[in-house]
């Protein structure tokens, strides 16, 4: 993972670990990456391949595994890795993105909503369950990514899959804003968990915030900012 500046060659393949920017698409990422890098050497090499091991939604910041060159072939081993995520829930609204990036479309009452009440409903969703991704991600239906269908106003019908929610820990209870730390499984929406949490308490609830601090063994404090990144690269 980089740890050695002096031997660090992106063609026979390096692991990056970067803190993803808040507002920042994931391919975003991989393009400032891909570039500081290309800038620096494309006199050494003809052509780099940059992949990241998972997506994250523009509205979330935290850990990204990047791989270049032939540590490319490592990307679904990552990907496989347990996740970490720290998450702050808006109760009593919910939003078509069920997220911050779009505007609320329907409110709830919270009045009956208490940490025991939040706590054991939290609890319904460990271990394996059914989840539908939201109807604005990236999930690709037909070769189109459903968001795009979403945007147009077209109906969308997503398959329910089975993830792993191995840990919901309760950080703090300020109402209508909760914080969470979740672990799970590879492939869970925590926007989909998000809104089914407020859905089985009898009300709505959508994500305000989102980190990813940890993706197998890998922790975002470990990580690198794009602008610390991007001085290593340049003072080699």
């Amino acid at each position: 993972m980089m740890e050695s500046v002096e031997n660090v060659d992106f063609q026979k393949g390096e692991i990056l670990l970067i803190d993803k920017p808040l507002d920042w698409t994931s391919f975003d990422v991989v393009k400032r990456v891909r570039g500081v890098i290309w800038r620096k050497f494309k006199y050494k090499y003809k052509k780099l391949k940059v992949g990241h091991a998972g997506t994250l939604d523009p509205k979330a910041s935290g850990l990204m595994v990047l791989c270049t060159g032939k540590a490319t072939k490592r990307i679904e081993e990552f990907q496989a890795g347990e996740k970490e995520y720290i998450a702050t829930l808006k109760f009593g609204a919910t939003t078509p993105s069920y997220d911050s990036e779009m505007e609320e479309d329907a409110q709830f009452d919270i009045d009956h909503i208490t940490k025991e009440s939040l706590l054991a409903t939290c609890e319904k969703f460990l271990g394996d369950i059914e989840q539908t991704p939201p109807v604005f991600s990236a999930v690709k239906i037909n070769g189109v990514r459903a968001f795009d269908y979403a945007r147009k106003g077209e109906e969308v019908k997503l398959r329910s899959r089975i993830v792993n929610i191995r840990e919901i820990e309760l950080l703090s209870f300020e109402m209508p804003k909760v914080e969470l730390r979740i672990v799970c499984s590879k492939g869970t929406y925590i926007r989909s968990l998000a809104y089914d949490i407020g859905k089985a308490i009898n009300s709505g609830a959508y994500l305000t915030g989102l980190r990813r601090t940890r993706i197998g063994e890998m922790k975002v404090e470990d990580a690198m900012n794009l602008e610390d990144f991007t001085k290593i690269i340049d003072a080699m």
